[in-house]
């Protein structure tokens, strides 16, 4: 099976919160995949943004729930 080159556009940089090695950061942005609607996603980047790591892409409406989940876990 051939490999399907993914098509991304980081609509906007919204932070970064951590880092990795090699200058990678862990970063919040908008992303559209493959031409579609821009969705919030946590991954690493490589310093020059050609290159990503495995990560997490959230609607909206997933990423309340998550910051709803997140409140209650840091106030316990």
């Amino acid at each position: 099976m051939a490999d399907k080159e993914i098509k991304f556009d980081i609509a906007k940089s919204i932070g970064i919160f951590g880092g990795g090695s090699g200058g990678w950061t862990r970063e919040l942005n908008l992303v559209s995949w493959n031409e579609r609607e821009p969705k919030l996603d946590i991954r690493e980047w490589s310093p020059d943004h050609s290159r990503m790591g495995k990560g997490v892409t959230l609607t909206r409406e997933e990423a309340e729930r998550l910051v709803g989940l997140l409140r209650s876990y840091l106030e316990a």
